[in-house]
């Protein structure tokens, strides 16, 4: 009964999902106080029915419950616990669940714990979270149910996905359902402050915490995947431009665009009409990545979907919502009215050309990631667009936009000079002088984007200490800190990922125990090679013993996986990270002569990229926390009009 009592909890759920749409609207057309009360209890509620949904779909994972479809198809009685657990949303059904259960959550905390804005606007939000989350719930109890029975039971189940078999799968795809909510969220106070023309500081300061929570946890899925990938599929690659990547990256870019607009808006009054854009533009991007995952017009590791009424739903609901948005964006744009100007040489005039080399990027990536798909479904030829375009087009762009983050920071809100803002940036130029001539000294040979990269990271990562000078800094708010971190990281990361490109060593060889073979100062040698049989697979695992100079030898172990149930070969490369970068072996097949396949690369500075990472999102949290307890201390009284 489990099913069917999960299954009921998500009819109710999607019950009153309706009805608090129907409340919500009701309520803001009649300005009724008992009709705008309603609809809050209401939210928490629904958010209670679709939890306890998706707790009993974690308990028929975890005892697996065979004659439950979805666990049959994605669970078995071996599996690791954490599979078990982590299985529940390492599949199509499990994931939607998720989603929508996320969704709703954020809708009851949004109803019992935001008291800054206008009744009627956040009654709006509420119903136009509503309005999203009937949707998935449509979707889910019509085209996907999670709770379907098989009858007769198997006798095993067909297990999980063996590249999924990760620790990785139990935080990387939350963090980012949990980013591409907090993102329909922000969109939600858009629709809300547009039904009742309440674009203002307000507003922006309501939907700011959720913004930046969204790129906070799309910030810690991204650097996760990433280096889940680069160590589990054996590629020795960290990004590889894969249509599935791009449908994460893309909601953060306009996460990002979005969080520098907001708070112009909550802070200064300007750009009013820009930001609700945004706040759609970014909903827009996670509901193009939820599409291009769940429609099964991809084929990934990531996408589950194959069944096409799926994706016909979907892009049926992405039409709907964002085409209502921006349809209701036109008609109401006009009452927006303009907010406080500033001059050109300014820090929101940093910000405005933030947001417009970011739109441009992403509007690189999206024509990159959609554009094989639409010649295909047109020509019939299969198309593809690799680095080669997205490193020419979007890597000039993306150095561009760094170096204007750089200088923002330290310029002042409204009006600047100019010539003051080049010397307070003397330092920053000074020093990326200095790494453009050590680096074509030590490195005459570097490609010019690399270049660029490490010139422009060394300047960057002192520009973002600029803040903090001559401040008293045990009485600098904690925002500032974070911004200070977060830039930095960005830094680290672009010093990473230029490192990483121009410094990288590969050497591919056939290789007979005994013998000796380099990769950039290592020396290798393949010692043994072995049968072994792990928890719910057989492996072949290397012996491969790894020096560096005169220092003393280590052992790697990497191994080639077979995975029975289903039936699957991967490869689980053997890292050795130090301070200055990464030794990184994969082994294949043997061939008739007896000798081995390796792979081995020497990655200089590597683990910079994912430091990065944290770093910005560190420095976002540290914001978060910092702007949450200001607007608490300095929260107006909510308007009951």
């Amino acid at each position: 009964m489990i099913a069917e009592a999960g299954l009921a909890a998500l009819w109710l759920a999607a019950a009153l999902a309706a009805l608090q749409l129907v409340l919500g609207a009701m309520g803001v057309a009649s300005h009724r106080p008992d009709l705008l009360g309603a609809v809050r209890p209401v939210a928490v509620v629904q958010a209670a029915l679709s939890g306890i949904a998706f707790l009993l779909l974690i308990y028929l994972f975890m005892t697996v419950d065979l004659s439950v479809k979805l666990v049959a198809a994605n669970n078995a009685s071996t599996k690791p616990w954490l599979y078990k657990f982590a299985g529940t949303w390492g599949n199509h059904e499990g994931s939607m669940l998720m989603w929508v259960t996320i969704l709703a959550l954020a809708g009851g905390a949004v109803a019992l714990f935001e008291r800054r804005l206008n009744e009627r606007t956040l009654i709006a939000t509420l119903a136009a979270q509503a309005a999203i989350g009937l949707g998935f719930y449509a979707f889910l109890l019509f085209a996907s149910n999670p709770f379907a029975r098989l009858n007769p039971a198997p006798a095993e189940g067909q297990g999980l996905n063996p590249l999924l078999q990760d620790p990785g799968l139990a935080f990387h795809p939350p963090t980012l359902y949990l980013g591409y909510v907090g993102l329909s969220v922000a969109f939600s106070f858009a629709v809300g402050a547009l039904i009742t023309r309440d674009v203002g500081a307000a507003f922006a300061r309501a939907m700011r915490p959720w913004v930046l929570a969204a790129w906070i946890l799309l910030t810690i899925g991204i650097t996760a995947g990433s280096y889940w990938a680069y160590y589990e599929l054996g590629w020795g690659g960290w990004w590889f431009w894969d249509p599935v990547e791009n449908a994460s990256l893309m909601p953060w870019l306009a996460a990002t665009a979005l969080l520098h607009s907001v708070t112009v808006l909550a802070t200064r009054e300007g750009l009013r009409a820009w930001t609700v854009m945004l706040a759609v533009v970014a909903f827009s991007m996670s509901m193009v990545g939820t599409f291009l995952v769940r429609s099964g017009i991809l084929t990934s590791v990531h996408a589950f979907a194959v069944d096409p009424e799926r994706g016909s739903f979907i892009l049926a609901l992405l039409t709907i919502y964002i085409g209502g948005a921006l349809a209701l964006f036109g008609l109401r744009v006009g009452t927006v009215r303009e907010g406080s100007r500033f001059d050109a040489v300014s820090r929101e005039g940093s910000l405005v050309i933030n947001n417009l080399l970011l739109s441009a990027i992403l509007g690189i990536v999206l024509v990159g990631t959609l554009y094989p798909l639409m010649a295909e479904a047109v020509t019939g030829e299969k198309l593809s667009v690799g680095p080669p375009y997205f490193n020419s087009a979007a890597g000039p762009l993306a150095l561009m936009l760094v170096v204007v983050m750089a200088a923002g920071p330290i310029m002042r809100w409204r009006r600047d000079d100019l010539k003051a803002t080049l010397t307070r940036l003397a330092l920053p130029v000074l020093l990326s002088a200095l790494a453009l001539l050590l680096v074509i000294l030590l490195a005459p040979g570097i490609a010019i984007l690399p270049l660029l990269g490490l010139v422009v990271a060394s300047g960057v990562a002192l520009a973002s200490l600029a803040p903090l000078w001559k401040r008293n800094l045990r009485r600098t708010p904690l925002y500032i800190y974070g911004m200070v971190v977060a830039h930095l990281g960005i830094a680290v990361a672009l010093a990473g990922m230029a490192s990483e490109r121009a410094f990288n060593k590969e050497t591919l060889v056939a290789a007979r125990i005994g013998e000796l073979h380099s990769v950039g100062p290592y020396t290798i040698r393949l010692t043994d090679v072995e049968p072994v049989a792990g928890p719910n697979f057989t492996a072949i695992r290397a012996t491969v013993i790894a020096q560096r100079g005169e220092r003393k030898p280590f052992t790697l172990h990497p191994e080639t996986r077979n995975f029975p149930s289903p039936q699957t070969e991967t490869n689980e490369a053997a890292i050795t990270t130090v301070l200055d970068g990464q030794l990184y072996v994969v082994v294949g097949k043997s061939d008739d002569e007896g000798r081995w396949q390796l792979r081995l690369w020497w990655k200089p500075f590597v683990t910079l990229i994912w430091l990065g990472g944290l770093l910005v999102a560190l420095g976002g949290l540290l914001s978060l926390i910092g702007r949450v307890r200001r607007d608490m201390r300095h929260a107006p009284l909510r308007d009951e009009a």
